[in-house]
């Protein structure tokens, strides 16, 4: 499967100001993030910003970058953006790498970028769930899936509820035996580029509104999103100081 990295980085951060610059190891994160995505294996990794800082960086470091507009609504519009300017063909795979996951599973790239076909126009990733705590927090995002693998929803509640056992404790979720172990959204997605071109025409959907959650939009218009389940928890993203300051110690080793 031939697929290209987007990864979209706005220096903008109400929590973590500067934060794809951030130094870890003597690199920026966005160029750590790109690293990460050449290990996946990709035919072309580009860096998409707004930002001539973020730009000057990935030059200086050898990765490639596309100015963009600064008015997108998501990322998902930046890398349609480059998208098209790259005029790539209808059926091209776009993997949608955040800017701040310096840690990421390469595997997970390859992995969401193979889930696209003919019929899935677009893919994204999970992992189990096993601790109770992370399946009530709705800072959490949830996804349940039908027997082929694609979601049915996404929720920042706890899906699926299970009526009995939860009826008689809920600090513990119930395991494999009870024939579905709840899941945890990852977000990463992977994109036919035909379909990544029509996103930006769809109109917000009600669902999307009320969870916070884009992805919502592409189901209540119909389409599917193929999910891939990996066994564990990849390395969390960098959304706070703390955070931050986690990832340093890693790149200090």
């Amino acid at each position: 499967m031939s697929f290209i990295v987007i990864i979209p980085a706005r220096l903008a951060s109400t929590r973590l100001p500067n934060k794809p610059l951030a130094d870890l190891g003597g690199k920026p994160m966005v160029v750590r993030v790109a690293e990460r995505a050449a290990l996946a294996g990709a035919a072309r990794i580009i860096v998409a910003t707004d930002h001539e800082d973020i730009g000057a960086a990935c030059r200086q470091h050898g990765v490639e970058v596309c100015m963009t507009r600064a008015d997108h609504p998501s990322g998902t519009d930046r890398i349609a953006e480059v998208a098209r300017a790259l005029n790539l063909a209808p059926d091209a795979v776009v993997v949608n790498l955040q800017g701040d996951e310096p840690l990421i599973d390469p595997a997970l790239l390859s992995a969401a970028a193979a889930r696209i076909g003919a019929d899935v126009p677009m893919a994204t990733c999970a992992h189990p769930l096993h601790d109770a705590a992370d399946a009530f927090n709705p800072n959490v995002v949830k996804v349940v899936l039908d027997k082929a693998g694609r979601a049915l929803y996404f929720s920042r509640a706890t899906i699926p509820w299970h009526r009995d056992a939860f009826a008689l404790d809920t600090s513990v979720l119930p395991g494999a035996g009870s024939g579905y172990v709840p899941l945890r959204h990852i977000g990463l997605y992977a994109y036919r580029n035909d379909f990544l071109q029509a996103y930006p025409q769809l109109a917000v959907s009600p669902l999307e509104s009320i969870e916070a959650l884009e992805q919502l939009r592409v189901l209540w218009h119909g389409y599917p999103i193929a999910v891939h389940v990996t066994d564990s928890a990849p390395a969390a993203g960098v959304d706070t100081p703390e955070d931050l300051e986690r990832v340093r110690r890693h790149f200090a080793n």
